[in-house]
């Protein structure tokens, strides 16, 4: 169904007011790739080689394709209304606010739990040369003592950081990001010189011991796609980049090819670094008795005990930065929520310097909530990933309702095949959804009911008038999410990643395999985007979201 002829076939964007520009490419580019470099890049070799050998190479080239998509799809909507929080901001223009209120919920709910997670896991890996910092119970680690002021101390810093300005932002975490490219470099550098065996390629099993089906296998399994969703925090600063019809595509898509590259050949210098006693078991039973990753065991298993060192101190700043990061981010979503106007105005006040000093203060409070030692919690940060996959879909929907609502609306990046990229980029989003399996899946759920709750309440005792539901056009989020909800209830996915990568997965035994979950994904995803396109905001309201009168603006605090 096109546009009716006397509908509005383009709009003018009102920008975000108050907010400062001060981010430029390269550090737009780098809330990317520190965010995708995280922690985790100290296990993902092992845990792909464990599953698909030297294939596991394979593996991120997918998974970074996979990624690809979904950052085409952002790209062209993120240059087009270059504004803060685009991911939950982009629903709402196109689908309205029970639409956007179910991504924006459940994106921020995830996104608040990364900086506490990241605090967690700087102290626990300091803990083996500062015990005092956490007490292990049970296998995991809680926050004790004088931990709980080096928790919250950090908090705080990275609240602070992101309250002066998103221009010391920008520099600190540009800074942090060039350590962590050297020391991967570095250790890619080392690990070719020292001990390069390129018959470790295909002497133990060939090059995919146990078929080419793990290469596809590794991708959810070994969270090596998970590893590429950092992409995404060039759309939530892209409305504080300096020029966004430059800046967005490079950093979103720059992000993941980078990063592809890097970690293609980290995997390649791991699995050619590999002594071959260690092989003789198998490529599945590979293990280092290391606190600090497979990569530091390695190393000294080379002799080369410096590096090893330096990846303990790595293991320690590389959740810092990433921490830092999010904290941005989660103050980025709560402002987006309340431009929507799914979450109290004041969530938009800014102070001198641009930021929303309340989100920050919201962040802050919310953060230091999780480092309460509820056993629960570390099985229920287990929703992230889930919710961030969650959390892509709908943009990758609006880029097609979009061309139905604004034909005329210029796009300065624009994807070529019409439907072709954005239903791709659904697909793809929708196998992270399915991959992240039911028992990750579930608390992701409870989550998102939660969401509804407040809601439910917000619209009914909220101190504001707040706009139309649009039930009918954001119907497709709970009918599509039930469905792939059933899909992974039935679904089937070998995990074998521990806690420490950041990514915690637990397959189900169901009668659906990564193969046919694959194909009847592909099915949903081509009828769930055909039926968002049909039951879309006509054109004219979709121009009246996305054309927010100057008096909406928010204010700025003394």
């Amino acid at each position: 169904m096109g546009t009716p002829a006397n509908s509005p076939t383009r709009a003018t964007v009102q920008l975000d007011h108050g907010v400062r520009r001060d981010v430029n490419k390269i550090s737009l580019l780098f809330t990317g790739v520190g965010a995708i470099i995280g922690s985790g890049w100290l296990f993902g070799a092992l845990y792909a080689s464990q599953i698909a050998g030297p294939a596991a190479i394979l593996s991120w080239v997918v998974g970074a394709v996979m990624v690809l998509f979904i950052g085409f799809a952002y790209a062209e909507l993120s240059v087009m209304f270059p504004v803060v929080g685009g991911i939950i901001r982009f629903p709402h223009y196109s689908f309205g606010s029970f639409a956007s209120f179910s991504a924006g919920w459940i994106s921020w709910l995830a996104a608040a739990a990364v900086t506490p997670i990241e605090v967690l896991a700087t102290m626990q890996y300091a803990y083996p040369y500062a015990e005092w910092l956490m007490t292990p119970v049970e296998g995991e680690y809680l926050v004790s003592g004088y931990g709980w002021l080096i928790a919250i101390a950090l908090m705080a810093l990275y609240s602070t950081i992101n309250a002066l300005g998103v221009r010391l932002f920008a520099q600190l975490n540009n800074i942090l990001v060039w350590w962590k490219l050297a020391v991967i470099v570095l250790v890619v550098i080392v690990f070719f010189a020292v001990s390069f065996r390129p018959g470790n390629l295909t002497e133990f099993g060939g090059f995919a011991p146990e078929g080419i089906g793990t290469v596809f296998t590794a991708i959810p399994a070994a969270g090596v796609a998970f590893s590429y969703l950092g992409f995404r925090n060039g759309v939530e600063f892209a409305g504080e980049t300096n020029n966004p019809q430059r800046n967005v595509p490079f950093a979103l898509i720059g992000s993941v090819i980078i990063t592809a590259v890097i970690y293609v050949l980290l995997q390649i210098a791991f699995v050619t670094g590999l002594p071959q006693n260690l092989l003789g078991q198998g490529w599945a039973n590979l293990s280092f008795a290391e606190s600090a990753g497979p990569l530091a065991g390695l190393a000294l298993l080379l002799n080369v005990v410096w590096l090893a060192w330096l990846l303990r101190v790595d293991a320690i700043v590389s959740p810092a930065d990433t921490g830092l990061i999010y904290a941005g981010v989660t103050t980025r979503l709560s402002y987006a929520n309340a431009r929507n106007d799914n979450a109290p105005q004041v969530l938009t006040r800014l102070n001198r310097r641009g930021v929303p000093w309340v989100s920050v203060l919201l962040m802050f409070v919310v953060g230091c909530f999780f480092f309460l030692p509820f056993p629960a919690w570390s099985k229920f940060i287990g929703f992230i990933t889930s919710a961030f996959a969650v959390s892509f879909a709908p943009g990758c929907l609006v880029v097609g309702a979009l061309r139905r609502q604004l034909p005329d609306q210029h796009r300065p990046f624009r994807l070529p095949g019409g439907d072709t990229i954005p239903l791709l980029a659904f697909f793809s989003s929708n196998l992270l959804v399915f991959w992240s399996t039911w028992s990750i899946n579930e608390k992701m759920l409870i989550g998102l009911l939660v969401g509804y709750v407040v809601f439910v309440l917000y619209n009914v005792f909220g101190p504001h008038a707040t706009p139309p539901i649009d039930f009918r056009s954001g119907s497709w989020f709970p009918v599509w999410l039930v469905g792939m909800l059933v899909l992974s209830y039935f679904g089937e996915v070998t995990p074998n990643q521990p806690a420490e990568a950041g990514i915690v997965l637990s397959g189900g035994d169901g009668p659906i395999g990564v193969g046919l979950g694959a194909v009847l994904i592909a099915v949903w995803s081509v009828v769930m985007y055909y039926y968002a396109m049909a039951v879309r905001l006509p054109a004219h309201r979709a121009v009246a979201h996305i054309e927010k009168t100057p008096t909406d603006a928010p204010t700025t605090a003394g």
